[in-house]
């Protein structure tokens, strides 16, 4: 390897270190900290984020000076070190503020949702995307503002490129709903409304978790009130989920998608971990796995057939149904409220929705003030519903909470990339009825996981798949399984 790499390399690991606290620090925040701690903790992580700051700045010289041929890793690592230092040159103190508020917005934002009161919410959200308006022109852009920071989660992916995308899935969604409709797979079903115990659903999940071969000594499960994932290490892999009591689908598949995450974070090449390419290469890349274990895999009928008797054993009104209706039950399609409950054909309107609002927002053409009466507006438009209150609309998701503008396009993208997957994945079903799940993991670490993010989004598409953010396997997915 490159000398002044190495010598990177070695500065890095304390870098990495930092960050391995951080990690721990905004997990306990959310599945473990008292409400109480919220100010010490804010200003613990706002201090942890300048200090990592600091560190970057001081290898950016090092950094900039790596000159003469680099393989393939080295390039990497050049490459996401310097999209690192570009954003911690923006101003130590625009760093610290963004932290300090969003750390604290998201226990607003949980307060704000638990009583449906957009206005609780507001005056954070308001400041948040002030921030996040000044991080776009610091960090600079092409066309659009909203560009610099979907390019902070997908690196490469522009408003034009979103734009094509979201177009295409909006004219074919309208087209495979009107195909649905009256066919078995469209309505309500029953189960729904099912309540369930939530010591009978713990035992579901702790058998789904098994299927999917999750390693004991390396992973855990706990509950939180919004579903997550957090590689700590590639040894310390957490994700959440959480218990409605009704419709069971709901903590199945929120456990599903997020060990699809949490696989990514577990099969990554050993020998990248301590440096800046052991991560994955956008989120989109992320969200693929989840969406493909959580749809492609977890809402097939082979999957089905091979967790009905997980259901029988536990849950004792699933003896009403036999595996055909359970799989209606887990493939019905029609307008929802919530996203993250939605199905598959109709999930992607709910992000061409906060698509369409992020970009208002950081444009300035919408103010947050406006945006219940938006929101409303813009679900009437796509799915023909309006919520009836705030916490079934505008308050249900946590991302704006975070800062995290730019982010839900790559839900998409992740929908988008599992297709193409499933699409050059031969043998796919027939691993699925054998529960050779471990099969299927290697076929990812092979294509996807091995990488890290040695190489761009894009390059990663070309080189594994041979295609780019190609929507068209999603639509013949839809249409084939849907028909």
């Amino acid at each position: 390897m490159n000398q002044r790499i190495e010598d990177i390399l070695r500065d890095y690991r304390r870098i990495e270190a930092i960050s391995h606290a951080q990690r721990v620090l905004h997990w306990d925040l959310e599945v473990m900290m008292p409400e109480g701690g919220i100010d010490h903790r804010s200003e613990s992580l706002a201090n942890i984020e300048i200090l990592q700051r600091e560190f970057y700045l001081r290898l950016a010289e090092k950094v900039n000076s790596v000159e003469g041929d680099l393989d393939d890793i080295e390039k990497g690592i050049i490459r996401n070190l310097k999209r690192t230092i570009r954003y911690y040159s923006l101003p130590e103190d625009l760093i610290k503020r963004i932290e300090k508020i969003t750390t604290k917005a998201p226990l607003i934002w949980r307060e704000a949702r638990k009583k449906s009161d957009f206005s609780m919410f507001e005056p954070s959200l308001r400041e948040i995307v002030s921030l996040s308006r000044e991080v776009a022109e610091k960090l600079g852009y092409e066309r659009h503002p909203y560009n610099a920071l979907m390019d902070l989660y997908e690196e490469g992916f522009t408003v034009d490129d979103a734009n094509i995308i979201f177009s295409r899935i909006l004219n074919e969604t309208s087209r495979i709903m009107k195909k649905i409709e009256g066919t078995e797979f469209y309505g309500r079903h029953p189960l729904e409304q099912r309540k369930y115990r939530k010591e009978s659903m713990e035992k579901v999940n702790r058998e789904i978790i098994k299927i999917l071969g999750m390693p004991e000594k390396r992973f855990r499960m706990d509950v939180s009130a919004h579903p997550f994932t957090i590689g700590i290490s590639m040894d310390d892999v957490r994700i959440t989920t959480r218990y409605e009591g009704i419709n069971f689908k709901s903590t199945l598949f929120s456990t599903v998608h997020e060990s699809g995450h949490a696989i990514y974070e577990l099969q990554k090449d050993p020998s990248l971990a301590w440096t800046p390419v052991s991560r994955a290469p956008s989120l989109g890349f992320h969200e693929s796995q989840s969406r493909f274990f959580e749809n492609i895999v977890g809402r097939s009928r082979e999957f089905v057939h091979l967790i009905y008797p997980v259901l029988r054993e536990n849950l004792s009104f699933i003896n009403k149904y036999s595996e055909d209706e359970i799989y209606n039950y887990f493939n019905m399609v029609h307008p929802s409220l919530i996203r993250v409950d939605a199905d598959e054909v109709t999930y992607n309107l709910h992000i061409a929705l906060r698509y369409e609002i992020e970009k208002g927002l950081i444009e300035g053409s919408i103010d947050t003030k406006d945006l219940p009466g938006i929101w409303n507006s813009f679900m009437d438009k796509y799915l023909g519903i309006v919520p009836e209150n705030d916490s079934q609309g505008v308050l249900q998701d946590i991302h704006w909470s975070q800062g995290s503008f730019g982010y839900f396009p790559t839900y998409t993208l992740g929908n988008v990339i599992s297709a193409i997957i499933r699409g050059r994945f031969d043998n796919l079903s027939n691993l699925i009825a054998e529960g050779n799940i471990i099969a299927i993991r290697d076929y990812l670490r092979e294509k996807v996981h091995r990488y890290g993010s040695i190489y761009t989004p894009k390059e990663l598409l070309r080189i594994s798949f041979g295609e780019g953010y190609n929507p068209e396997y999603l639509l013949k997915y839809l249409e084939e399984k849907f028909s």
